[in-house]
């Protein structure tokens, strides 16, 4: 899929409005196109002509808010398209997106689950089953995965997780550069579903020193970081990055019993967002999101919990996570543009190369509790007499 058209791609009926997401509109990081100059036209087909328009109410990113058509308009039993038209130019967007008009009545609030995850993934399956079983022993419910284009057999794995217990579900997304895409998708269209949604990579795990001492894991682990007061619509954590560790290839245990050495100062975030508290243009940054008025950030301290991320891995599995970036304003690691981004690798340079002494780097810091912790939960003796992790 090109990066450049313009191409309205997905939809999204709420209760209120349509959510309509498109590629080449908003261009520019941090600059959006004023609503105003927008409309969302319905369609009975590509090509034929609208048969009903509602201005746009919301602008940002790759986002857009319109008002529902009229239901007599509406209620043909055609299955309708809707595109986005900028008024100022005269011009309709193409489009791929069709649209519903809401069906379901909302859940109630105690019909809902507490925490859920929601993570853009492509060729993941080696490492799904470790975060998902992690993640469900400390109290996430249901995963939704968006699948940027995997073709390593995610599929399968989701199936026997599932076979297993485990609520995992999986949108195909093939569209690149749009996880702030993905993820206001994913906080409109489970509104209902999850109170709290945890945006959090395959490589992320949440982890508190105060678990150390938990001979198992509990539901009420993540659960405790989001007992907050009312106002508070986000709750912030800071990130440690983990390096090789010595490792020139993936660990079969585990990336949280392979990787054990980190940079010593946090890195970025990452969040648990209150559904009902997102603001309405769906603003995020993958990090955080954007809240409504009368709601608040709240940030955990380093005592209460820190987000272990394994992000410079065995040059092998690190280099083929870092050609295919689905959130990335360095579009191409081979350019020489961007060479200060935050989306770049420190001492990488240009050129698709091992740097020297890559498996050794970013090592500051040795830090190995999450593995104890993890083999103390997870760890189950194997018909040879080893110990295996439960995932395997």
């Amino acid at each position: 899929m090109p990066r450049g058209p313009r191409l309205a791609y997905e939809a999204v009926s709420t209760p209120t409005d349509v959510v309509v997401f498109a590629k080449g509109v908003n261009i520019h990081r941090g600059v959006n196109r004023p609503s105003s100059d927008l409309r969302c036209l319905f369609s009975s087909g590509a090509s034929a002509a609208p048969v009903a328009a509602t201005p746009a109410t919301s602008s940002t990113q790759e986002a857009f808010r319109c008002p529902h058509p009229p239901a007599a308009k509406t209620n043909t039993g055609e299955v309708l398209r809707v595109s986005l038209e900028i008024t100022t130019e005269g011009t309709q967007i193409p489009s791929l997106a069709n649209y519903h008009r809401p069906r379901a009545p909302p859940r109630p609030p105690d019909a809902r689950s507490l925490i859920c995850a929601c993570t853009m993934v492509h060729n993941v399956a080696k490492f799904l089953a470790e975060w998902v079983v992690y993640y469900s022993a400390i109290g996430v419910e249901r995963f939704f995965l968006y699948d940027n284009g995997s073709d390593d057999h995610l599929n399968s794995v989701v199936n026997r997780l599932g076979s297993h217990g485990f609520n995992v579900l999986t949108r195909f997304w093939p569209w690149p550069k749009t996880q702030e895409a993905g993820f206001s998708h994913c906080a409109a269209v489970n509104r209902d579903t999850c109170t709290w949604m945890a945006f959090i990579d395959v490589d992320e795990f949440i982890f508190s020193q105060s678990w150390v001492g938990s001979d198992a894991p509990n539901r009420t682990m993540l659960g405790s970081l989001v007992a907050v007061r009312p106002d508070v619509g986000q709750v912030s954590i800071r990130s440690f990055e983990f390096g090789p560790s010595g490792r020139r290839a993936h660990p079969r245990e585990g990336v949280t019993q392979g990787y054990t050495c980190r940079r010593r100062t946090e890195q970025r975030h990452k969040s648990l967002v209150r559904l009902d508290a997102v603001d309405d243009s769906l603003f995020n940054s993958v990090h955080h999101f954007g809240l409504k008025t009368g709601f608040r950030t709240r940030w955990i301290s380093g005592s209460g919990a820190r987000v272990y991320h394994y992000k410079y891995q065995a040059w092998e599995e690190f280099k083929v996570k870092f050609r295919r970036r689905v959130s990335a304003y360095v579009v191409d690691w081979k350019e020489t543009v961007n060479p200060s981004s935050k989306d770049r690798t420190p001492g990488l340079g240009f050129e698709p190369v091992e740097p020297k002494g890559w498996a050794h780097m970013f090592c500051e810091v040795n830090d190995t509790r999450l593995r104890e912790v993890n083999r103390r939960w997870f760890a189950l003796e194997g018909p040879d007499g080893e110990y295996r992790m439960a995932w395997e």
